[in-house]
């Protein structure tokens, strides 16, 4: 086998240190920032084309207050092209998850998130294991990849620090919003929230347990974010998350794009 030359084939201790104090961690330039910029400008055509297609749904899509449309959400972009695949599995950022969690992890799902400029809506607090209810909730991984410079101004994640160490809260639908599932908003304390501003190329590691939101993006910039989740091979769903995930339900194009994502480079799968 092939070990791959990347900065990140030993995590910095301090950076490790922090994802299990606070429940998530930023660590910039995994990838090259005009790699980046070419994929945000992929997903942004790919949803155009779905907006033409299939019309506008309140997740996939945000309206303006002039009736401008513009996608929101990228449901499993991992089937959508071959270089988002690639591009999910990146050898960095399975090296950092697997350094994380001290054992190797599968990329599960994924989904591409834009706030268009001016109008681009708030994602409320939630925990990604109350959609997941995976066990050892320790081996759940999201690894939010930015693909613009994201600040307070245009929407950055924002974190209660600690909160994966306490319990999953129970998380209802939102009125008027089926898809986003939330607990109750006296159970988030806001006083130990934390913002995580991340430049283009860089990416954020959060905890399955992690309590997290994002606002609505009040610049003239594009915020736009590959979150992808990742699992170990000891992780059992309690919903059929596991039986739906990449690796099990596409194991032949998954193997694929992870060969492919080594092309060019030296690695181990």
């Amino acid at each position: 086998m092939k070990q791959a030359i990347s900065p990140f084939t030993t995590l910095d201790p301090a950076k490790h240190a922090e994802y299990w104090r606070r429940g998530w961690v930023v660590v910039e330039g995994v990838f090259d920032p005009a790699k980046a910029a070419a994929i945000s400008e992929l997903a942004v055509s790919i949803g155009e084309v779905e907006l033409d297609a299939v019309g506008r749904s309140e997740e996939t899509a945000d309206r303006s207050a002039d009736g401008k449309l513009a996608t929101r959400k990228l449901r499993e972009p991992f089937f959508k092209h071959r270089a988002l695949r690639e591009f999910a599995l990146n050898f960095s950022l399975r090296e950092i998850v697997r350094q994380l969690i001290g054992k190797p992890a599968q990329l599960a799902a994924d989904s591409l998130f834009m706030k268009p400029p001016r109008f681009g809506t708030a994602k409320p607090y939630h925990q990604d294991n109350a959609y997941f209810i995976c066990r050892p909730p320790d081996d759940v991984v999201t690894a939010w990849i930015a693909l613009d410079n994201v600040d307070e101004e245009n929407g950055c994640l924002r974190y209660i620090d600690g909160s994966h160490r306490e319990s999953l809260l129970d998380h209802v639908p939102i009125p008027g919003e089926p898809h986003n599932l939330a607990p109750r908003p006296e159970q988030i304390d806001l006083s130990r929230e934390s913002l995580a501003p991340v430049r283009q190329g860089g990416v954020v590691f959060h905890h399955g347990g992690t309590l997290h939101t994002s606002h609505r993006n009040h610049s003239n910039r594009w915020r736009r974010g590959y979150a992808t989740h990742w699992v170990s091979g000891d992780v059992k769903s309690e919903v059929d998350f596991v039986e739906r995930a990449y690796f099990t339900a596409a194991p032949e194009l998954y193997q694929e794009a992870l060969s492919a994502s080594c092309e060019g480079s030296k690695c181990v799968q």
